[in-house]
């Protein structure tokens, strides 16, 4: 094949080796619009994962990267005057000019063409002088093949909300440094890390209005160096600044990260009457933050797969060639980029955390991209994980008024994160794990019975601190479908005392109920008889905030809520609440999500009022407010009452997180002592992004700027998740859902999946305690001996 390359970046060159090696035969040739020793950014990071990858590629290109490297594990984190450091990580550093020096040196050694110093002004001119069969587009972050074919390849290019400037200092980092300085204008963060024996890169952070603030947009560069000496002065022991060359201006200097992702990496285009492939490779493509380090990573590893696609295959073959690059990249991609939003979301909001000790923010820090989960933590370095593991449980007891457990005195390991107590008002959690509410459609008219006896206790038993019972409803026509249960009757109170009684009497947990209201999504059949389904019969009139109908030309129709109907309802509630504590409940929770009745009120979708009750956020929580300062003023103040909202409505118009915010102030402000953040169900229309613990970000934003405590929902299915939420200051407690219809026993059986012999079985199951513990410790020992240490996952 006849291959043009245009971009002389690390994706280009790479590509081009790679290709020429793969087959001598190709005619590879790379355009570069700038000359040969031009190059922009300091220093470039990769993992020790990537040179893998490398190595197995093009074992001499790897060994002279390898050897240009300057290494370190070490990452290092300063905040307000505090230095964390984490151990194990694995990176390396090379200067990025000559990282493309020995690129282009085996593209000569290979017999790829390089032409510097030749801007493509028409990339299919260029396929025509060349006769390609094959056009690369490298040509990086601001392509103009990508923009000029924007119609075929559907970039959605995201400026992001913070500035930054990409310097060089002579002070040499011994670690991958974090270091974070206030200002009075709002905070400062420097990502530094050594490259080479003499520089280091020094990249200057911050958001938009801060960088605005401080008046940086104004200022030249030199005095923009200094300002940035001045504030990170203590880190740089009086080592000046370097910029790169040719800007003027600080406006110049700094600038806001493109997020980038394409709906399409290949157009084809006539060419002299061939159909020729304009690929897109790299950061043409596709970007990811700088706070993971993994741009150039991805562009090369681009670079590996559509090498190994083309070989041993024909121009003929192109088309099956490139559909599967894309398909296999697109893929690996995306998940990078997931992290990389986390992570570049994180370095935008410091502020969100800056409340934290350093220990903790350390600790948020390191796990923000939620790639690197607690065991991979403790994989890299376990003297800092035991330290941070004991510092959190020291605090947790003190929280809950409790001492640390006997099994951690100060000579054995600390309980993890999962396992430290939480007292809410006068209710004290024996860990951070809640049995989430889960609809079992099993009551009879409204009734529980020894189908929730067996459900509920079971999972009292299995080692979670809070078993709570699926939503249960304030009145007959609140429920969702004719199976759900009830508190508007006393037979239903006497139910529930038995159930409640069974639970307090053999377990240490506690136990608590939901109570809510069906609104526009009652008079449903049993999920497993199709769920949102309206009933064939026996149906029951429906009420919601406003006047709807939740699927389109299926469900039956909700009228809108009258002001009787309201007050009706808040009654219903009380009377519930009422029943609730004359059950002996430890725990209330008000359901405000998925498009219920209180949830209708509160999301812009469905409450189109044009009263005191609609319009403004404020007054479309007005209604779920009221009832809940009714329930607050029969529930007993040492009980605690929790909200669920939905923090999300994944749909265009709908509650979005920002509102969530609000919402829960509100909710705050009103008495709550917790927000249970789960998300959608609120339209058929959504569309959520589903992924581990996706939920998660919901419950740090709420906890971390609304400044109440969260409960954090969905997809959390492993005690390393648990760990990681809890221990960096996500939620204060996990709620656990589909584990626990596998398993009841779900908590305690983590606890020995991952080693640890503190928690505290009922003593009827203790003998399967130590057997399960000796059976999981002997599969540790195996799976240690036969696999060799894993690597860690690359994220800086």
């Amino acid at each position: 094949m006849k291959i043009v390359c245009v971009g002389g970046g690390p994706a280009g060159l790479y590509a081009a080796l790679l290709l020429k090696q793969d087959d001598p035969a190709h005619e590879v040739t790379v355009v570069e619009r700038n000359g040969r020793d031009d190059t922009f950014g300091w220093g470039v990071v990769f993992s020790d994962q990537t040179l893998g990858n490398l190595e197995a590629a093009d074992p001499p290109t790897a060994r002279a990267i390898l050897n240009a490297f300057n290494h370190w594990d070490d990452i290092a984190i300063h905040f307000r005057g505090r230095a964390i450091v984490s151990g194990g990580h694995g990176f390396c550093g090379i200067a990025r000019k000559r990282l493309l020096a020995i690129l282009q040196a085996r593209c000569e050694e290979l017999g790829v063409r390089l032409l510097f110093d030749s801007p493509v002004m028409d990339e299919l001119e260029l396929a025509r002088r060349h006769r390609a069969d094959l056009v690369l587009a490298a040509d990086g972050i601001h392509s103009r093949i990508r923009t000029r074919h924007a119609a075929v390849y559907q970039p959605q290019v995201e400026q992001r909300h913070c500035r930054f400037v990409w310097l060089g200092t002579t002070k040499k980092f011994d670690a991958f440094t974090f270091a974070f300085e206030h200002t009075p204008h709002g905070w400062f963060q420097a990502h530094a890390y050594q490259y080479d024996g003499e520089t280091s890169t020094f990249i200057v952070e911050t958001p938009d209005e801060t960088w605005r603030a401080s008046g940086l947009e104004d200022l030249g560069v030199e005095d923009t160096l200094a300002f940035c000496e001045r504030l990170f002065a203590r880190h740089l022991d009086g080592h000046p600044l370097m910029a790169a060359a040719g800007h003027v201006r600080g406006s110049g200097m700094w600038t806001r990260f493109p997020r980038i992702v394409c709906r399409e990496w290949v157009h084809w285009e006539q060419v002299d009457g061939c159909r020729v492939p304009l690929v897109l490779l790299g950061d043409a493509a596709h970007s990811a933050h700088f706070s993971i380090g993994s741009g150039t990573k991805l562009a090369l590893e681009d670079a590996i797969e559509l090498a190994r696609r083309c070989s041993g295959r024909g121009v003929a073959e192109l088309p099956e060639v490139l559909a599967g690059y894309r398909e296999a990249r697109a893929l690996e991609v995306l998940k990078l980029q997931s992290a990389a939003r986390n992570s570049m979301e994180w370095f935008e909001n410091v502020e969100r955390y800056s409340a934290m000790e350093a220990e903790q923010f350390a600790y948020s820090l390191l796990t923000r991209s939620q790639r690197l989960s607690h065991e991979n933590l403790r994989l890299r370095d376990p003297a800092y994980v035991a330290g941070f593991e004991r510092w959190l449980a020291e605090r947790a007891c003190v929280q809950a008024g409790v001492s640390l457990p006997v099994a951690a005195p100060s000579a054995e390991p600390a309980p993890p994160p999962m396992f430290t107590p939480y007292r809410v008002r006068g209710v004290t959690l024996k860990n951070r794990i809640v049995v989430s509410p889960m609809a079992q459609y099993s009551a009879v008219d409204g009734t529980v019975g020894d189908y929730h006896l067996m459900h509920l206790g079971a999972r009292a038993l299995g080692g979670a601190a809070l078993v709570m019972a699926e939503m249960t409803c304030v009145s007959a026509e609140a429920r969702i479908t004719p199976g759900c249960p009830g508190l508007y009757s006393p037979v239903h109170t006497l139910a529930w005392r038995r159930i409640v009684d069974f639970v307090h009497a053999n377990s240490d947990a506690k136990i608590g109920v939901q109570l809510g209201h069906a609104g526009a999504k009652g008079s449903t059949r049993r999920a497993w008889d199709g769920i949102d389904l309206p009933l064939e019969s026996g149906s029951w009139p429906l009420v919601a905030a406003s006047h709807q109908q939740y699927i389109a030309g299926v469900s039956q129709w909700a009228r809108e809520a009258s002001r009787i109907d309201m007050v009706r309802i808040r009654a219903d509630f009380v009377r519930a609440a009422m029943a609730a504590r004359e059950a002996g409940f430890d725990w209330l929770e008000l359901h405000c999500a998925h498009g219920y009745l209180l949830s209708s009120f509160i999301s812009p979708l469905t409450n189109r009022r044009q009263d005191d009750y609609g319009g403004s956020i404020e007054n479309r929580c007005r209604f779920p407010l009221e009832v809940f300062a009714a329930l607050r003023a029969v529930w007993p103040r040492q009980l605690p009452i929790s909200v669920r909202i939905s923090a999300h409505d994944w749909t265009p118009g709908g509650l979005t997180p920002d509102d969530a915010v609000v919402v829960a102030r509100l909710f705050r402000d009103a008495g709550a002592d917790m927000i249970d953040c789960s998300s959608g169900q609120v339209s058929r229309d959504e569309s959520p992004q589903y992924g581990r613990m996706y939920q998660a970000p919901f419950a740090d934003r709420i906890r971390n700027e609304a400044h109440i405590p969260t409960i954090a929902v969905g997809a959390i299915y492993e005690a390393d998740h648990a760990n990681g939420i809890i221990a960096s200051g996500r939620a204060d407690l996990c709620a656990v859902a589909r584990p626990h219809l596998a398993n009841p026993a779900w908590t305690l059986a983590e606890a020995a999946r991952i080693g640890y012999t503190g928690a505290a079985w009922p003593r009827q199951y203790r003998a399967g305690k130590a057997q399960l513990e000796r059976n999981l410790e002997r599969e540790r020992q195996q799976a240690a001996a036969l696999a060799p240490r894993a690597a860690p996952v690359p994220d800086i």
